[in-house]
């Protein structure tokens, strides 16, 4: 009978265990519900005119790159420049060996004296030439003459007749020699002037202050005719070649035609780097459009070098300078009001310095009037309503 009972027993006395705890527990402090507060820092803002600046990465170009060729076939005999010399104007480059260019010259003058000797002779000779063909009429007159009163046989006139038509044909042939010699002088003299231009550029002097880009000769080289030599171009002539995105093709353009002085500033393994946007290319692709700055004299960068440039865009008025921070979307800000935020969205018109130099964005709307709290931190949980709270 116990063994029946004691079961029982013990189920109850759990059941009563439990009931007294359950009884006997701490009463929880009822939870209060609080809307969480984010801390975020505010900024005042107040539109004015700014400056934005266009980041660009450009490569140095010399347009005006000048390839010193050959003028003829010949013998190099000295080069006195290696890549990269500096050289002032008039200095001697490169030189040919003039006994590869003096013969044709010598040749040219030759024939040229030659020309004017044989004017000289043949102006001379035509006047005994016509003398002769004065003769020969009045032998062919004294002819007829004779031969009509039967005292001369009909052959003696034709003789007379026959020296008379080589007569004639002497003086219009030398005639004729004497009026083609102002085209072949004309003719002599050009083949002259080539000679004359082939010995003065036998030595090759730089054309203006210069910095030698390649050396492609050596002295002794047989180079050919318009073979380069080497290539130099004028120190200052560089440009910045830099691709512009089609978006601010236009608003460049106008700068120009409108006079203003775009510049833009940079560094190049730490030294300053400055250039003035000179023009656009009339040409576009998927990338944008080519732009031409050129660079400061004192720039003197290797033709090839690649630079981050920084340049001025025109003046944008009633914009508003950010943090990069305060963007959300790339579109949007949020305005502080009475602890909550609200979102305004904004037209991006670009930027201000680099995110080196602490770069600011400048935005602009309509909704944005002075002195409106503008939150800079940016919180990707951001949303209308959202409580905060200012970071003094």
């Amino acid at each position: 009978m116990l063994r029946r009972i004691l079961p029982v027993l013990i189920l109850f006395a759990g059941v009563g265990a439990f009931l007294a705890l359950k009884e006997t527990r701490p009463i929880p402090h009822p939870v209060e519900a609080r809307e969480r507060v984010w801390r975020v820092e505010v900024k005042a803002v107040n539109p004015a005119d700014h400056q934005p600046v266009l980041s660009l990465f450009g490569r140095v170009e010399a347009p005006d790159r000048v390839r010193a060729a050959a003028s003829v076939a010949g013998r190099l005999l000295e080069v006195r420049v290696r890549d990269g010399d500096r050289v002032s104007a008039g200095t001697l480059l490169a030189r040919l060996d003039p006994r590869d260019l003096e013969p044709r010259l010598l040749k040219a003058r030759a024939e040229a004296e030659k020309e004017r000797l044989r004017h000289l002779h043949d102006t001379e000779a035509l006047e005994q030439e016509r003398e002769l063909l004065r003769l020969a009429r009045v032998a062919v007159e004294r002819a007829d003459t004779v031969q009509s009163k039967r005292l001369a046989s009909i052959s003696s006139v034709d003789e007379a007749r026959e020296q008379l038509a080589r007569a004639r044909l002497a003086v219009t042939l030398r005639e004729q020699a004497i009026a083609e010699h102002p085209a072949r002088l004309a003719t002599l003299q050009a083949a002259l002037l080539e000679a004359e231009r082939d010995v003065a550029r036998g030595e090759i002097r730089a054309p203006f202050d210069a910095r030698i880009g390649t050396v492609e000769a050596a002295a002794g080289d047989q180079v050919q005719s318009n073979q380069t030599i080497l290539t130099l171009y004028p120190r200052d002539g560089l440009y910045l070649r830099a691709k512009i995105p089609g978006v601010y093709s236009e608003e460049l353009r106008q700068a120009l035609a409108a006079g203003e002085r775009l510049t833009a500033r940079g560094r190049h393994f730490g030294r300053p780097v400055s250039a003035v946007l000179e023009r656009i290319a009339g040409e576009a692709d998927a990338r944008g459009v080519d732009a031409l700055l050129k660079l400061d004299p004192g720039s003197d960068l290797p033709l090839g070098a690649f630079v981050d440039l920084g340049l001025d865009r025109p003046v944008a008025e009633s914009t508003i300078a950010l943090p990069f921070a305060a963007l959300h979307g790339g579109d949007r800000v949020f305005a502080v009001s009475e602890g909550r935020l609200q979102g305004i969205w904004v037209e991006r018109v670009g930027e201000i310095g680099t995110d080196r130099d602490g770069g600011l964005v400048l935005v602009r709307s309509p909704d944005l009037a002075s002195g409106t709290r503008v939150m800079v931190t940016h919180l990707p949980n951001a949303v209308d309503s959202l409580k905060v709270e200012e970071i003094r």
